[in-house]
């Protein structure tokens, strides 16, 4: 039986994860279409039952895993530019905050954009888009939000930073905010029942981050961090894994596969719901393995770097066990790494006091890990 803190903390974050009712559940979507400009692409399904299908996307993954380097390269781009407007919320809920919206009123901040190396069907999403804290030194990170974040999250944090003499460009995720397709009101297209869109979503945010990196580096900056949480650090992970300018990163909530989050947590219920009557689990985690952190140690490995991982003993949606299992790789490879675990879930470590818990420790570790 869990103890009293505990089932306070459940019944928390349970509350947390219901504010949210628009919620979209929607059938599997093999999304064939999305692989054909992917890199190694060779030939394609035998048919269009789902046996081929799943036999094509487990096959696919297993060629990514074995050439990702080649998957996750792109072709630096020539338009990068600062932007100065206004800034704007971009609430994913059914009725955005007014407190939130009367907060930015009037607000004006510079964002680096230009187009995003993976074209994909929507224009809105091809224009990369990063709020930049300069700073002055060498030091920079690049941060990616959580899934479904509004475009103000983490400022906070970015200012703190700061404050500490690192520079931060803050990344909108592929199919967020601004980048957001009219069509839809939360960042449905980021993590989703269609497994090529959800695939080529982090291919993108992956490729995205090392463009930043190039503008970082173009700009003076060569000690290179990275700081992601929940599906940020997903991508982050992948992206220091490929990447041997990242030289500090940080994992706020970290996990083994994406279907086993998918499929287990509390926030994607809605996507599980609509793919359980079609994919069991163990199928889902093969063609989705490519976008793993677990299938990314070894070339997570080639490259000295010093990490922390923040985990919740509580969370609901990364659950534990799979935070532990990350923990046991990064020792198992004899990793620079701090573990740190925090008594809050997943989305109560965005409320008082544990906000506060989270970033003291991403801070302190950043003040000194470029050292």
């Amino acid at each position: 039986m869990p103890s009293r803190y505990a089932q306070w903390m459940y019944d928390w974050e349970t509350r947390l994860t219901s504010v949210d009712n628009n919620r979209v559940v929607r059938p599997l979507d093999w999304g064939l279409d999305w692989t054909h400009s992917w890199p190694g692409r060779n030939g394609g399904s035998t048919g269009p039952g789902s046996r081929e299908l799943l036999e094509y996307f487990s096959r696919f993954n297993e060629n990514i895993i074995q050439a990702s380097d080649n998957f996750y390269s792109y072709q630096k781009p020539a338009d990068f530019r600062l932007e100065r407007r206004e800034v704007q919320v971009f609430s994913t809920r059914e009725v955005p905050d007014p407190r939130l919206e009367e907060k930015v009123r009037g607000a004006y901040a510079e964002f680096l954009r230009f187009t995003s190396p993976v074209a994909t069907p929507f224009p809105e999403n091809n224009l990369v888009n990063a709020r930049w804290f300069p700073a002055r030194g060498r030091r920079a990170v690049v941060l990616l939000p959580h899934w479904n974040a509004d475009a103000i999250s983490y400022n906070s944090l970015c200012r703190m930073l700061n404050w500490m003499g690192i520079a931060v460009l803050r990344l909108s995720m592929p199919y967020h905010d601004i980048r957001r397709p009219a069509e839809i009101d939360r960042a449905d297209y980021a993590v989703s029942a269609n497994i090529g869109r959800t695939l080529d979503s982090v291919r993108q945010g992956v490729v995205d981050v090392r463009c930043c990196l190039d503008w970082l580096e173009s700009h003076g900056y060569n000690r290179l961090g990275i700081v992601g949480t929940s599906l940020g650090s997903c991508y982050a992970f992948i992206a220091t894994a490929h990447d041997p300018r990242i030289q500090v990163a940080a994992f706020n909530h970290a996990s083994t596969y994406f279907a086993d989050v998918v499929w287990h947590g509390q926030s994607t219920r809605h996507i599980r719901e609509g793919l359980e009557t079609a994919i069991d689990l163990e199928n889902l985690r093969q063609v989705w393995r490519a976008v793993s952190p677990m299938v990314y140690f070894d070339k997570f490995s080639r490259w000295p770097r010093r990490s922390l991982i923040i985990y919740a003993k509580y969370d609901m949606t990364f659950l534990p066990e799979f935070s532990k299992q990350v923990v046991e790789e990064f020792e198992k490879h004899e990793l620079d790494h701090k573990v740190v675990v925090l008594p809050c879930g997943h989305y109560t470590l965005g409320e008082t006091p544990y906000k506060y818990m989270d970033g003291w420790q991403l801070v302190s570790f950043l003040r000194t890990a470029f050292e």
